[in-house]
This record gives structure tokens, sequence and C-alpha cells, in this order.
């Protein structure tokens, strides 16, 4: 909407002013007619007065300089560059009048394949101002602007405010970001240029924009949203590469909004999952791979890959198979397959089902003495691990299964080498009950160690590649090494799409993982979108007694019990105990794990006796099967050291804090997040019995580990200085109270 203020500048340069039509971060734009023989309305930009400092002229020198290197019917023409009579620089430019483009698609109701065409002449227009050297850094809707010329629609991108020189200066002035301060809109804006410690961005920045944009125009919503994280959280996740949003038909498929998100596309909610799901998918994600190596080179290769989807051909950004091309094959050419399949169906069907027949069982002859031979070897050598009773290999001992589990993993290095595809297989085994045993550390280098191998000998796509990395992230999230559990649920989850395609229990087990992971990470959103992804493929994939089904509905539950959503969290908690006492011995373990997650819901709604009831149920069974040192016992322990702490039964309640202060600071790296819950707890439940001596060290060092991630996330922060506040009200020291209560404060502004 164009604005009029009470003092419009009457003319700038050769320019009538006729009204403002908006202002920026840089300056004011105008519209405005010539003066001179040839009369034309134009855009005018002038930087605003008083904020003509160094930088921002910089700034806007480029923008100048570098429209006048465009020339192509998708970017606004610059006409003329000069000053104002204060001296503040303008240029005007070709006046365009039309609407976002997301805006534009939506008021017509443009169907996926018309959204997808004019987006394909948006990356062709990038790609010119890229010949021509130019980046443009600020990529979003507002920027491209959609207006209909002889009655078809044409964008042009408008807005080069923030551009970058590639191989040649621009402008005399040094154009910098100052103070660490990301140039660009947030929500479109590359890891690379969030990361305010580079400047090194090239093309595929506008690339990654360009994503984004195609994401938006499919679905209506941003793949992540910095209003709902917050500015802060998002540019720190976005800079780190924490991105891994959900693929644009996962997101319709969560949104409340998909029939009225199709309805702007002419269509209905399930045709447009299925026009999403695939092909655009694949296309869209890369685009926004956080890797800039793996997006498209060049806005072409992207605009070529949409070009290929609506011709149905292959595309380039989806991992091919022969299936994939022969379901392209027959999309385009429906009426010849069709015809031809009719006449060849007769002549070679017999002979063709004979021979697949016969490769097929020849095929699984041997796949199944190979399994056997394997199968054979790794009993053979765990039946000979654990024979201790000759006297002269045990020695008189008594061995423990730690014991016979080093034991084990120095015979596979030692023993093994020659086989190295046994070698990753026992490798595996004994890292995965390292990992249930609770003995990470060990668990790491087999799993490591079986990557490694494997890739060496199958290649880095191979599945079996993906079981040892998803055994990786497993023990490493248990150690609370989040950015290597990334790494390796994310590259497993790649590898198994590309292997079995998104309807796979493999896949459904990487997506599961990876949302216990992202709730870890505190990334609440993304954790219950991926889980609501999982939960379909779990009633189409897994029997109704599958434990994975339970494993997903407790962590979507467990997502909801973090954001607050504690009745909803209940129910959910309920109906998996429901399911799990149906089996037999109904004080397992899986019903044990699931008791502590309701005694937590319980705590968080002050239901303090059910929450004591369900965690000293599931106390006995986690002792006796994970043993003392497990980090579910431990965590148990502060859980239940807490409850009896607001029960106010001191006795109770310190034994079993401190005895997981000390379990945590032996396990979990120093500055661990868990470890200030329980140093928090502790402190707490000194104060309230007037040991405020001991309290008070205990406070400090939780503040400590908790301020030092503050910026991601202040609560825990806030927590600690409102309650270490009170400490120091009750000893008397109203001075030091009054300091904490404002750095509280100070914390819940800045959130």
């Amino acid at each position: 909407m164009a604005q009029a203020p009470d003092s419009l500048p009457e003319r700038i340069g050769p320019y009538r002013v006729l009204q403002m039509l908006g202002q920026g971060g840089m300056g004011a734009v105008y519209e405005a007619e010539e003066t001179g023989p040839v009369r034309r309305r134009v855009a005018v930009k002038v930087v605003r007065a008083g904020l003509n400092s160094r930088e921002v002229v910089a700034r806007f020198e480029t923008e100048r300089q570098a429209l006048a290197l465009m020339n192509h019917p998708g970017i606004a023409k610059v006409l003329h560059a000069g000053a104002t009579d204060a001296g503040e620089p303008f240029f005007s430019m070709e006046l365009v009048r039309g609407l976002p483009i997301t805006a534009y698609a939506d008021a017509h109701r443009l169907s996926v394949a018309e959204r997808i065409t004019l987006f394909i002449a948006v990356c062709r227009a990038v790609q010119h101002a890229h010949q021509k050297g130019v980046i443009h850094r600020d990529l979003k809707p507002s920027n491209v602007l959609v207006s209909e010329q002889d009655g078809r629609a044409q964008p042009k991108i408008i807005d080069f405010g923030i551009a970058k020189a590639m191989g040649q200066q621009l402008t005399e002035h040094t154009l910098v970001t100052l103070g660490g301060l990301a140039i660009g809109t947030a929500a479109y804006m590359s890891p690379e240029q969030a990361d305010t410690a580079g400047i090194d961005i090239d093309t595929r920045s506008d690339i990654y924009s360009l994503g984004v944009m195609l994401y938006e125009l499919l679905v209506g919503e941003l793949p992540i949203d910095p209003g709902i994280l917050g500015i802060h959280l998002f540019l720190a996740r976005i800079a780190s590469r924490e991105t891994n949003p959900p693929t644009p038909s996962a997101r319709l498929s969560a949104s409340h909004q998909g029939s009225a998100v199709a309805h702007c596309r002419s269509t209905d909610a399930a045709h447009l999952r299925r026009e999403l799901r695939g092909d655009l998918d694949w296309i869209v994600m890369t685009a926004m791979n956080p890797d800039r190596a793996r997006r498209y080179d060049t806005a072409n290769a992207l605009a070529d890959d949409l070009q290929r989807h609506l011709e149905h051909q292959p595309v380039v950004a989806r991992p091919p198979s022969t299936r994939y091309r022969v379901e392209k094959f027959v999309r385009r050419h429906r009426v010849g397959v069709a015809a031809g399949g009719v006449v060849a169906l007769a002549i070679i069907g017999g002979a063709v089902l004979a021979t697949v027949g016969f490769v097929r069982a020849r095929r699984a002859e041997a796949v199944a003495a190979q399994e056997a031979a394997t199968a054979q070897q790794v009993t053979t050598f765990l039946m000979d691990l654990f024979n201790v009773s000759d006297p002269r290999r045990s020695r008189g001992d008594t061995l423990t299964a730690r014991e016979l589990l080093a034991r084990g993993a120095a015979r596979v290095n030692s023993e093994l080498a020659g086989q190295p595809l046994l070698q990753a297989r026992l490798m595996q085994t004994l890292g995965s009950v390292h990992t249930a045993l609770g003995m990470v550390d060990q668990a790491r280098p087999l799993f490591e160690g079986a990557v490694r191998i494997r890739e060496r000998e199958l290649g880095p796509s191979d599945p079996l590649v993906a079981e040892a990395l998803f055994g990786l992230g497993r023990a490493a999230s248990l150690k609370g090494d989040l950015a290597l559990a990334d790494s390796a649920y994310s590259r497993a989850l790649a590898i198994r799409q590309a292997a079995f395609g998104p309807e796979h229990i493999a896949v459904a087990s990487s997506l599961s993982a990876l949302a216990g992971l992202r709730y870890r990470q505190e990334r609440m959103a993304d954790a219950e979108s991926l889980y609501l992804r999982v939960l379909p493929l779990d009633e189409r994939l897994r029997k109704a007694d599958d434990p994975g089904r339970s494993t997903t509905l407790i962590g979507l539950a467990t997502v909801y019990w973090a954001q607050g959503r504690l009745a909803e969290a209940e129910a959910i908690f309920r109906r998996v105990l429901a399911i799990q006492e149906r089996s037999p011995g109904k004080d397992n373990y899986d019903v044990a794990l699931t008791l502590n997650n309701l005694g937590g819901t319980y705590y968080q709604m002050e239901r303090y006796e059910d929450a004591l009831q369900s965690y000293e149920r599931a106390r006995p069974v986690l002792e006796k099967t994970l043993g003392p040192a497990h980090p579910y016992v431990f965590g148990l322990y502060n859980n239940l050291g807490e409850v009896y702490w607001k029960l106010k039964q001191y006795g109770a309640a310190e034994p079993l804090l401190r005895q997981s202060l000390a379990a945590k600071e032996k396990f979990l790296p120093p500055g661990h997040a868990s470890i200030s819950i329980t140093l928090h707890a502790l402190a707490g439940l000194l104060r309230d019995e007037g040991r405020f001596r001991e309290a008070e060290p205990l406070y400090r060092r939780a503040l400590e580990i908790r301020e030092a991630t503050a910026v991601a996330n202040p609560r825990p922060a806030i927590e600690t200085l409102r309650d270490y506040a009170e400490l120091m009200r009750r000893s008397g020291r109203m001075t030091e109270a009054a300091r904490l209560d404002e750095r509280a404060a100070q914390l819940q502004a800045s959130k």
C-alpha cells in the first residue's frame, strides 16, 4: 500500500514526486514522474536522511551499479542515478506494479505446474544476474513482483540492495558486515550467509533462498519460521547447518490448513500431497541443502530440474533407480506403452517370467548361502568368546559381561582383519550390546570401525553403512554428543531413503531417531513434525504389536510434555502403557521406560504422589536390567529425588540426587546440561532444608553451565537465577538477590 505522509519531497533530481511507495532499512522509495522530454512513471530510491553513513552509502552505491549491469526482462531496469540537493544518493528504476510472487499465485489459484512455470522464469533471471557477476543475497517473495503483460504473468526481481559482486569491484567503498550482523532477510537466508563469522558467499547462497521461496510457493509455509523459533535461535540453527525441515509433502500432511492450501492451488489436499511427494520434495530439499556443495550449482540447474519434472523426465536431485526411470518413461509415453504392452505381453510374458524367476532363485540361493555362512561364523565367534569354563582360559575368574565384551572387542580387532565384512558385522553386534549396557565410550569406536570397513568394502551408499551410522548416532546421543548424533542419523536416513524409498521400516526408524534427537536439541516443532511423519508409516508398515509403534508414540508424547501439552502427553503414555502391559510380564523393560515418562508428566502436572508411584514401579526393573551406571537409571534417580524433594521427604531425596550427580559427572562431559539439572535440584533441596552454605556453590555451578547456552535457550538459566536469588533472600543478602533477579529479567526480555 502506497503511503502519503504529510511532507514529501517535491522533486528528486529530474523527477516530480507523486507518492511514497514504501520504506526499508536503507532508504525510501517514491513513485515519481519524469519531467524531461520522456514522461514516464518511475520508482526513485533515496537513502533516508540521517542514514547516509559510510556503510549505508556503500550498500546503496553497490545496488545502483549492480542494477546497471542487468539487462533481462525478469529484472527491473535501472534508469538514472544521481544525488539530491542534500547530497543523498538516489537512483530511478523501472516502476513495477505487481504482487509478490506468493500472493499473486494464491490470488490467481495457480496450480502446482503453473507455479513451477512461473518460478522457472525467476530462476532464469537470477542466472542472468549471476552471469553478470552479481549475487542478490536477499531473494524473497516481496522482492519478486509479478504483473501481467499481454495477458501473461511476468515476474520481475527488484532490490539488489545487498548484492555482492563476484570477481570485480562494483564500488570504491568497502562493504562489510559490521559487528557480526548478517545482511539479508532471516527466513530466506542461507546458512553461510547467517554464519556471521564468514564472508565467503557465492551464487549458491541465492540457490538456497530460491529453495525456500519454492517451498513456500508450493505449501504456503516457510520450512523454518523465525517468527516461531525467535530470531536469535533461528539464526543460530541456520548458521550451524542444523536445519532439516520437513519435506514439502510432509509439511502439508502435518498442516491443519491443508485443505485451504490445496484450494489456492486448484486441487484437494490428497492430490496436492501426491504432486509434492517424490520429485518436488527432492528438488526443494536439494536446493535448500545446508551444505552448499550438495545444492544445485546454478539457478539454471534448478530451473532445468523443475522443467524435467514438468516433462516427466527423471530429475537430477533424485537418486536414480531402474523402477523410477521406467515410471517416468511410462508417464511420458502412456499411449505407446499401453498399445505396445498388449502385444508384447503375450509374446514375451512367459519367457520373461521364467527368466526372472530363474535369476531370482539363483540370486536368493547365493544370498542365503552367504548369510548362512556369515551367521555361522558370528555364532562360532560368540560361543568361543563366552566359553569360559576352561580354567586354562578363564584363570579361575568369574568374568562379568563388561569384561567379556572388552575381550570380544579386542579379539575382533586382532583376529578378523582378513575377513573385513565379518569383522564389521561383529563390531556392529558388539557396539549394540555395549550401547544397551550404557557403555557408549566403548561402543563408539566399534561403530566407527564398522562404518569405515563397510564404506571401503561396499561403498558409501550401502544400507549396511547406514546400519552402522544408526548405531553410532544412538551411542553419540546417549553420550550427549548431539552434533555427532545429528550427522550420523542424518546420513543414515539419506542412505536408507535412497536405497529403499520413503515407505520402509528402516526409513521410519531413522526418522523416529532423528525426531528424538531434535527433542534433545530442544527443537520441539521439528521433533513433532518428524514424529507425525513416522506415525502413518508405522501404521502401514508395522504390525499392531510391533514395539516400534510404541516408540514413536512415546516420542511424540515426550514432545508434547516438553511443550507443556501435558494432558495430550498423559493420554498417549497411558495408551502405550495399556498396549505394553498386554504383553507377557507387565514389569518388563519397555513398561518401565513408559512408567518413567508417565512419572515425568505427573511431575509437571504437580501430581507428585502419582509421579512417585510411577517412578518407584519403574526403578527395580531398570536397575536390574541396566545397572546403576546406565543413563536411564541415573536419570530416574534424579527424577525420584526431585519428587521426594517436592513431597518434603528430604532424607529420601538427597541420597538419590547425590547418586545421580556422581554418575552423571563420571559418565557425561563437563558442562553437560543434564548435570545442571541435578545440581539445581540438589541446591534447591539444601536451600529448603536451611543448609544455605552448601546450596550456594551448587547453584553457582548449575548457573555456569546454563548461562553457557542461554543464548539458544534462556529458560534453564532463568530458573536457576530466580531460585538462587531466593536463596540470597533467605540468607539476608538482598543486594545480591536483586542482582540475580535483574539478570533473570534481562534474559527473560531477550526470549
